[in-house]
């Protein structure tokens, strides 16, 4: 019985992180590997910087702070605020924390790092890994007489490994913790926003050579493991079932009569 009661708690959060994996997928697929040596549009360029630096160091903070005004928005009671509080701050630290044993473990090479090769600025990919990091920065730094810098400056600040992608993980948790706080009160729109602005971040580390594909979908899965780890406190005065919000979602979609 408990552990039916923690499972339909855990549903609407699943079903926004499915939803964000279904969409990541779908982008994925038809998204052309970018050439990182084409000109780059400053309107497209611009697009990009501010979705990965929305979920990046330190501008994650301000969207972390946006959402946790939510729930003071909806005038929950403190004892309930600090609870919400508690459980995403847990949720949040334990993906940087996961992130980091991660790639540590995988020592996977960012996609950049092979256009770098081919441009002949380093010997390998694995001989750039072993410069330290002001050397890091300064083989980059001589990429921009062929690579944009909307694309150059994000390589110099992150010359570590790839897997998993840090930016998809923190917008994985924010989907499967705020994605599921809208879903199961039933609010699709703000839902969808959080999918979507999920979805655009996940787009712009592969736009930006940042991720492969695979770095991308490890981080999704990532945040549901550890979103399946915490407590799940209760945050309304019924209890929410994951068969009644499913009913909902296809009411939501289905087409109208005539």
């Amino acid at each position: 019985m408990l552990t039916s009661s923690f499972i339909s708690k855990k549903i609407p959060g699943i079903i926004a992180l499915s939803l964000f994996a279904v969409l990541m997928t779908s982008v994925l697929v038809f998204l052309p590997q970018p050439a990182f040596t084409t000109e780059v549009n400053d309107l497209t360029g611009l697009l990009f910087t501010l979705l990965t630096d929305s979920a990046g160091n330190p501008y994650f903070l301000i969207t972390t702070g946006l959402l946790c005004l939510i729930p003071l928005f909806l005038k929950y009671p403190k004892r309930k605020l600090i609870r919400l509080w508690l459980q995403f701050g847990i949720l949040l630290t334990l993906s940087f924390v996961a992130k980091t044993g991660l790639k540590h473990i995988t020592e996977i090479p960012r996609p950049y790092s092979y256009e770098l090769q081919s441009l002949g600025l380093v010997d390998s990919v694995q001989s750039f890994y072993q410069l330290d990091g002001t050397n890091k920065e300064a083989v980059v730094e001589q990429a921009t007489d062929n690579v944009s810098h909307w694309r150059t400056r994000h390589w110099q600040g992150e010359t570590n490994y790839s897997m998993p992608s840090g930016h998809t993980i923190f917008a994985a948790v924010c989907v499967v913790f705020w994605g599921g706080f809208f879903l199961r009160r039933k609010q699709l729109i703000p839902a969808f926003i959080i999918l979507l602005w999920a979805t655009g971040v996940g787009t712009s580390r592969i736009w930006l050579g940042m991720h492969w594909p695979s770095d991308l979908l490890v981080s999704i899965a990532c945040a549901g493991i550890l979103y399946c780890l915490i407590p799940e406190c209760e945050l309304n005065g019924k209890k929410d079932k994951g068969g009644n919000l499913i009913k909902t979602l296809f009411t939501a979609f289905k087409k109208p009569s005539v």
